[in-house]
């Protein structure tokens, strides 16, 4: 036997390259890692690899396609020579995951080996439960990834919580939600939080049934996650044209889209998005709204759980927030209740993307472009500005608006009377600390 190399719970030696390596590198990350070796016999004989590029194009395809989680930013490939002949070398270093399965299998004992001295071992389901469930606490990315926005504060973040009863310091935010990353520097999960960040949150407007032309393109970003979803959520309703048949008794109003439905679409695009890939994007086209967010499926989680309302948060501590917000529930009803108005071909689902796409009513369609029916009707041009300020900018003051549109103060004033009057906009909050909400 040649001494150079030898198997042992470190080393997996592999004369040539087969589809079942895939086991070997699972093994590996679920246990110590290790050092495979692909053209060498088990008695240490170096024989070569003869098909380089298209074994290494094989390794490829299985490290970044057919193990969950996706484990290719850790583990490196390389072209190693002795003898006079090329073996190819993959170094397996132990996860930064619980677990790791072989996708086909899923989580199952098949699909998760560990190492056992220079074999592989199925797990038993009891071992994969109790990983998974390590899993599902130290998943969440955005907790590691530091903040690329270097002014961190959470004024905004207090207000919300203040009005709900809650009192936090800074010191205690940071600790209660996790904010920090184990080196002691802001995570992408404060950005997200704080005043003032470099994450947008884009609404756009295409003037026909594609992407080819767009008409207006809003982001409601860059601040603090809570009052972006205020703001997104009054723009949806506003966006909800309302058409209403006074011919009956009594009258009856059809909406251009489930309110509900779209709510719902927008709230998960934000705590299931995996923002360390980019931010979600709402859409809306002539005839429909996109909801669109990043990160697929959370892990572990399969088509028809995720149909059938199984929460399974990629987010947990976003999600949290947003419950404690009163925002959602940890009940998972609002897939469910899209699929109900809507149903499954609502979704897109991809391993990397989930899209909801939100039909709008034809017969609202069919009389709004009859009848030319738009938003605000009945409302002065004042009023007009002032609301579509609002949406944006919830937070502005009479005095705010009336720089902004040119107006006095007092005229300012008198509009956001009458579109409180209207039933146009309400007030939550104190004067102070409050905002406006945008109700139709």
């Amino acid at each position: 036997m040649n001494g150079k190399y030898i198997e042992s719970d470190k080393t997996e030696l592999k004369v040539r390259y087969s589809d079942t390596i895939v086991k070997e590198i699972v093994a590996f990350l679920n246990t110590e890692g290790g050092t495979i070796i692909i053209g060498v016999s088990d008695d240490g004989e170096i024989v070569g690899v003869s098909r380089v590029d298209e074994t290494m194009q094989k390794l490829s395809d299985i490290i970044t396609g057919q193990i969950e989680p996706n484990p290719q930013e850790i583990i490196s490939t390389q072209l190693k020579f002795d003898e006079g002949k090329t073996l190819i070398v993959i170094d397996v270093p132990k996860g930064n995951r619980n677990i790791y399965c072989i996708k086909k299998y899923g989580f199952s004992s098949v699909g998760c080996p560990v190492r056992i001295g220079t074999t592989c071992r199925e797990m038993t389901p009891q071992q994969i439960r109790a990983r998974y469930e390590l899993n599902i606490l130290d998943h969440e990315y955005m907790l590691k990834v530091n903040a690329k926005y270097a002014d961190i504060s959470f004024r905004t973040f207090k207000v919300y919580y203040s009005e709900k009863g809650y009192h936090l310091s800074d010191s205690s935010i940071e600790t209660n939600f996790n904010l920090r990353t184990e080196k002691g520097n802001y995570n992408l999960l404060a950005e997200l939080l704080s005043d003032q960040n470099n994450i947008p949150l884009i609404f756009a407007k295409f003037k026909g049934r594609n992407k080819a032309s767009i008409s207006e393109r809003s982001d409601y970003g860059h601040g603090c996650i809570l009052l972006a979803y205020e703001k997104i959520k009054n723009r949806l309703t506003a966006e909800n044209i309302c058409v209403s048949d006074t011919s009956v008794r009594p009258r009856k109003d059809s909406y251009l889209f489930d309110l509900d439905c779209a709510n719902e679409a927008v709230i998960n695009a934000i705590v299931h998005n995996d923002w360390t890939v980019s931010e979600p994007l709402i859409s809306f086209f002539e005839d429909r709204m996109e909801v669109f967010s990043h990160g697929g499926l959370p892990s572990g989680l399969s088509t028809e759980q995720f149909f059938g309302g199984v929460s399974k948060p990629r987010n947990a501590t976003l999600m949290r927030i947003f419950m404690n917000m009163d925002i959602t529930e940890h009940t998972g009803h609002g897939v469910p209740t899209i699929i109900e108005r809507y149903g499954k071909e609502a979704f897109e689902i991809t391993d990397s993307s989930i899209k909801c796409t939100i039909p709008f009513d034809e017969a609202v369609l069919s009389q709004i472009r009859s009848e030319n029916v738009g938003l605000n009707v009945g409302l002065t041009d004042t009023e007009k500005k002032i609301l579509k300020l609002l949406i944006t900018e919830p937070k502005d003051s009479a005095a705010s608006l009336s720089e902004k549109t040119g107006v006095s103060k007092r005229t300012a004033e008198r509009a956001l009377k009458s579109l409180r009057e209207k039933d146009y906009i309400s007030r939550s909050g104190s004067k102070r600390d409050g905002y406006w909400i945008v109700k139709k």
